[in-house]
């Protein structure tokens, strides 16, 4: 009779190593290891090999970049989609691609679960699960960190460590960084270790060797850098005149974005599952797209669209960051998406410095924005006619009047500062 067969998420860091190891003990199994390539870089290197000497049957590491950018980061950037008004959701959106597929895996080799590192307290135990719910919701899902077995074995890093030396498993676990990384093609994250202090500044100097896509703002170069994006449908298919791939294009801004130190974030944000937790993020070519984006849309969007664009915002973000990208009502938000951004398209100028991205100009042959009737100097078009504003102001002001006569002016109460203390 053949074995079970569980594909795991695997990144060849001291984790999922070890988990790799305890899950074919424990579960007597065939583990077939995957490994996205979704833009790590020279972290990927020897992981085939360590997986098949660590127990791995079978290992999967598969270049997801173009797919992750074409499918997944710029329909989320067409949304304007911003977490709590800073998180580019870097981490968040490659959880679904990641999850989609290990379960296409899954199917083709015949395994009965998928596995995957991620801890009790986090987020992307959610995302990798509810993926799997919505894509393959017979397929059993593993979380060891959830089972109360391999945390009494594991109750901290030292035995993790211990367990991977015992079993000769090369691990880089060291105190010379206290914190955990995640990286894709979008941005980077740091958390854990010095971070989880609050209080603890991430721009000090001897924290500079942290940042990986960027570098320090006071030390990028003194002279601006002048960069043209053009848009077609909402998403970004040029730079300085130069037709790109989607993943071209994230490539060539992460890079000229890190040159300069722009999209740089550190907040404490809300987890899905309750606590807040304090992250560092590098996102620098998400940060120019963003702010791109943004600014051809001004002059090529209606006013009514944009509202109600975006005001559907934070509940697309929230459900990029809570997991819910393949659940309908993430696909129904999309599709008014895509609407939105039929006439988005143009070029837009911007001036990066020293961590700062400056919008330089934009222009667009389906502009709404026409100068004639926005002059202060007299109207050629005779498209607006100011005394026409008196109605306008009339009507909207009747209601108020209608309030103050019944209630009088007393009855609002202008906002109050706090009041002065004497320490």
């Amino acid at each position: 009779m053949s074995k079970q067969k569980i594909v795991l998420a695997y990144s060849g860091g001291l984790d999922t190593s070890v988990i790799l190891k305890w899950l074919k003990e424990t579960f007597d199994a065939e583990i077939i290891a995957f490994t996205a390539d979704i833009g790590q870089g020279d972290e990927l290197d020897g992981l085939e090999e360590k997986a098949l000497n660590t127990g791995a049957s079978k290992v999967y590491i598969e270049d997801l970049r173009a797919e992750f950018a074409r499918d997944y980061i710029f329909p989320m950037f067409q949304a304007g989609a911003l977490y709590e008004g800073q998180y580019l959701l870097g981490t968040s959106i490659a959880r679904p691609l990641i999850a989609k597929r290990m379960v296409e895996i899954a199917r083709a080799e015949g395994a009965t679960a998928i596995a995957h590192g991620a801890t009790g307290k986090g987020n992307d135990q959610v995302r990798f699960e509810l993926t799997a719910a919505a894509l393959a919701a017979d397929l059993d899902v593993i979380a060891p960190w959830r089972i109360e077995e391999f945390r009494a074995q594991f109750p901290g890093r030292a035995e993790m460590i211990e367990y991977a030396e015992k079993h000769g498993i090369p691990v880089k676990a060291s105190a010379a960084k206290p914190y955990s990384t995640d990286r894709n093609l979008l941005h980077i994250s740091f958390e854990s270790g010095m971070l989880e202090d609050p209080w603890f500044d991430a721009t000090r100097e001897d924290v500079r060797d942290m940042y990986v896509m960027s570098v320090d703002p006071q030390l990028a170069p003194d002279e601006p850098e002048y960069i043209e994006l053009e848009f077609k449908q909402g998403c970004c298919v040029a730079i300085n005149g130069t037709p790109l791939s989607p993943l071209e294009v994230m490539d060539t801004l992460n890079e000229i974005g890190g040159e300069h130190g722009v999209g740089r974030v550190d907040m404490v944000e809300n987890r899905f599952v309750g606590m807040k937790s304090r992250g560092v993020y590098e996102t620098p070519g998400g940060a120019i797209l963003f702010k791109a984006h943004r600014i051809i849309e001004s002059i090529t969007m209606d006013r009514e669209v944009m509202l109600l664009r975006d005001s559907l915002i934070p509940k697309y973000a929230q459900l990029v960051y809570n997991g819910f990208w393949f659940a309908p009502e993430r696909l129904a938000l999309q599709a008014l998406v895509t609407e939105s951004q039929k006439n988005v398209e143009g070029t837009v100028r911007l001036k990066l410095y020293k961590g700062n991205i400056m919008a330089a100009g934009v222009k667009s042959d389906v502009s709404l924005y026409n100068p004639h009737i926005a002059t202060m100097e007299a109207d050629p078009t005779q498209a607006y006619n100011q005394g026409d504003a008196t109605g306008f102001i009339r009507l909207n002001a009747l209601r108020l009047k209608v309030s103050s006569a019944v209630h009088g002016a007393e009855g609002i109460e202008p906002a109050k500062a706090p009041a002065e203390t004497n320490a």
